[in-house]
Formats: structure tokens, sequence, C-alpha cells
């Protein structure tokens, strides 16, 4: 049986780092068996979904180069899930229950007090038909739980392992809210077994779902999938949400984060590999292994991932940057495209005249953190250079002009002039390189000299000198 999974966000906030790697995690398998990668969309929520957020999470996919086989909105289906509901009823699996929220959270407390699991006593089940008038006649509304069977629920877990669960140390889930609107336990599970999903791949957060829906699966006819549950992603600050800054894929974009260096740190924290850079997903895809996903948090750490950025970066050729140093836009548009063969993205087009050329990224490649510190580059070499230099090493710049040799220049250019510039000064060391740095570029850092050099051109190296 051809191998079918499913990544299924919530369009209610920007993609995240967590769930980015749980889709990739799902696009590696499906890719790594030949198989199918299914997007669901879980907008079952009308009030928090938004279909801007539902256009982000699929520009972010395709920015990753997670190309999806097919999709489905969970929106669409609600009539699936009242069957499937009717079905449960039918069995008496499914059950009306009238407790408000306020009387839930005393029955918590007093479970608690008393040391107890907060489990659901079950006493809807003993409700008359005339106490469910009084309630309806009140203005309550039910909502409706799934009868669990007194059992264990076992199933070999692709990372875990053996695992199983009591049926009765846990609560009849609700399955239906009071406005008859499905929730996730019901809804995942009818897609699931509707759809064909053979592996269901995510955070073990989810492992208690898994207990209940295992159940819910067998009693609506379905075939349990496998399911394979990975450690949470951890920070310093702790597990990550939507809403700690910096780690949604959009800042990591805007940052200039490379595609492929997220792509290449999600795929292997957390497992038995080590974090290195990749240039596409297809050669990700080659070591992918569940057997080498460890039971501890993965940690992740922006810090990590930057130097992985760099050391991208540093590998890239120029081929894998033309298109979008040229580009217009640095996110929206063709965001994405080349990213399973190593493109890069997320660079703010370059100011000044001419156009950004091969023997440019060569020179300064080996330099920069971000793709968008090229535009820096681009503007330290076609605009105006301001450097803060003392009177001293003013007039020594100005004495050097007249040893700068001819053009055409090239890589030996730069020692050509530094050795006519020693015959005639007691200058050495970084008392003579650190103010040739500071005029030419404006900084005390950067691509080497001798690689500069030919970029600035010999009129724009006198006006430098000269100021």
């Amino acid at each position: 049986m051809t191998a079918k999974v499913r990544f299924a966000p919530s369009p209610t906030g920007f993609l995240h780092v967590g769930n980015v790697r749980t889709a990739l995690v799902n696009w590696l398998f499906t890719r790594k068996t030949g198989g199918h990668f299914l997007l669901r969309i879980d907008d079952t929520d009308s009030e928090r979904s938004k279909s801007e957020y539902i256009a982000a999470i699929e520009e972010d996919l395709r920015w990753l180069g997670l190309e999806w086989d097919s999709e489905v909105h969970q929106s669409q289906r609600f009539e699936r899930y009242r069957l499937a509901a009717e079905k449960l009823r039918v069995q008496g699996r499914l059950y009306a229950c009238y407790e408000t929220p306020e009387e839930m959270d005393v029955q918590r407390k007093m479970l608690a007090s008393r040391g107890l699991p907060p489990i659901y006593n079950r006493a809807a089940l003993k409700l008359t038909d005339e106490q469910k008038k009084k309630y309806e006649a009140e203005g309550r509304q039910p909502h409706f739980r799934f009868l669990l069977n007194d059992e264990e629920i076992i199933w070999d877990d692709l990372i875990r392992s053996h695992t199983h669960f009591k049926a009765t140390h846990m609560s009849d889930p609700v399955l239906l809210r009071e406005d008859g609107v499905p929730v996730y336990t019901l809804a995942s599970v009818v897609d699931d077994g509707e759809l064909g999903i053979s592996h269901v791949i995510r955070g073990e957060d989810h492992v208690s779902n898994t207990a209940v829906q295992v159940q819910l699966y067998k009693a609506l006819g379905f075939t349990v999938p496998q399911f394979a549950h990975m450690a949470l992603l951890k920070t310093k600050e702790g597990e990550l949400s939507k809403r700690l800054g910096g780690n949604d894929i959009r800042a990591l974009r805007e940052a200039g984060i490379l595609p492929m260096a997220i792509n290449s740190l999600l795929a292997r924290i957390g497992t038995s590999d080590a974090v290195e850079t990749f240039l596409n997903l297809p050669a990700l895809a080659e070591g992918f292994d569940f057997k080498k996903f460890g039971r501890a948090p993965a940690n992740y750490d922006v810090a990590e991932l930057e130097k992985l950025n760099e050391k991208l970066l540093h590998q890239l050729p120029f081929a894998a940057v033309k298109e979008r140093l040229a580009s217009p836009s640095p996110i929206r548009g063709e965001a994405g495209r080349g990213a399973q063969h190593g493109k890069a993205d997320s660079n703010p087009p370059p100011t000044g005249e001419g156009t950004i050329d091969e023997n440019f990224w060569l020179s300064i490649r080996a330099n920069i953190k971000t793709l968008s510190e090229v535009r820096q580059w681009w503007d330290i070499v076609h605009g105006d250079i301001s450097a803060d230099l003392s009177h001293d090493d003013r007039a020594f710049i100005r004495s050097t002009i007249d040893k700068l040799p001819p053009e055409p220049w090239n890589e030996q250019t730069w020692e050509q002039w530094l050795t006519a510039i020693k015959s005639t000064t007691q200058r050495k060391g970084k008392e003579l390189f650190h103010p040739l740095r500071l005029a030419l570029t404006g900084r005390e850092d950067g691509p080497e000299l001798k690689k500069l050099l030919p970029l600035l051109g010999r009129d724009k190296v006198v006006e430098s000198l000269s100021l």
C-alpha cells in the first residue's frame, strides 16, 4: 500500500518552526517511500480561521519546497462529520451532556481535591428524558461525548515503540460542541478514514488524543493508521508557540534565512544524525528513518540556524541566487520555486547601478550571514562611503592615490598597490591596512580587499581616497 500522510494546520496564525518540523517530517517520509502528501486545512473554527492565514500557510510551504499532492478543507466536509456522528448515535456510542463549563470546572476541582484524575463521571448517561427536556427548556444546548469502551488501547508507535493506555483512566471525549460543530477528535478521524491516511505523524502532545481516536476509528469502521509521535521542539524559553517572536517562518524569511537552512536543521534535530547543511530536499529525504528519532525534546536554537544559514550561503553557486537577487520582491511572487534545488530567497533587491553578476557574488558570499546582506555590500561598492578617520590617517590615505596601478585590475592589484605603498611609508600591519579598509568600505570587516578592489574600480577608489 502506498503511504499517505497529512499535514493539518489550523489557519489561526502563521506557521512557526514547530508546525514546519511536523510538515517537513511528513513530507520527507512520503518522498522517501514514494507516498502521498495531503495538506488538510483544519478550519472548522469559523471565528478564528482566516483566509489570509490559509494563503500564508500555502505560501510558506511552497517557499520551503514542501509541495503537496492534494488539499482538503474541513469547512467543506461538515456533512461527512454529521453522518459519522449519527452512526455513533445509532451504536449508542454518542450521548448528550448538559453540564455547563462552570459545572464541569467544579467537578474537576472536586476530583483534584481528592487526588483523583479529572475524568468525566458520565452523569449524563443517567439522565431521564424528563430531565433532558427540563434542561432544554432552560435553554441549555447539549454537547455530545463519545462513550469509551473499557479496554486496553495499544499500538506500536514508529517512534515511541509499544504504547498503551487504559480507557478507564480517560474521560469520554467531547465530539460535538453545543453549536453542533465537530471538534478535532471527530473531524480528524473521519478525514483520516475517508481519505485513506495510512500514517499519522505528529507531536507527542497528541498521544492521549491518539488513544481515544484508536477506538473512534474502529467504531466508525475505519482502518487504524500507523502512528509516529515526535518529541516536541524546545527553546531556552520553553515550549514553542505561535506567539513566540522570531520563530514564525515569515520572520525568518524576512531576516534572510534560506529555506534549506530551516529544512536542514528541523530534519535533523531530535535525531541521531548530526546537523549539517543540505542544498536540496531530495538529498535530505535519502537519509530519513523513524528509527533515528529520539524521545527527548528536540532543542531548537536560532543561533544554530544562523550558523547553518551562513554555511549554506558560502556554498551556493551564483545560479542558485541569481533569480532572487534580481527579484523585485523579497517575499511575494516566486517564493520557494527553487527551494528543492537549493535556490535562495528573501533578499531585498540591490540599489545602485548595474546588476549583480557572478563575480560580485563570489567575491562577497564568504562574508555574509544572510542573503539580505548582499544589498549592504552592493551599496558599499556602488554608493558613497563615509569613514571616521583621523587627520593623520587621511593624509596617509591621500598619499596612496598615486601608487594605484593602472587598470585593468584583478586580485593581484591589491598586492601590487601595497608593495608600492610600503616603499614610501613606515606603516605596517593594522596601522597600514585599517585606514585603507575604512576609507574604501566604511567598515572594519568584510571581504578580502584583493577581491573588493576590482569590484570598486579605479575611479571609485580614487574618489573614496580623496575624501
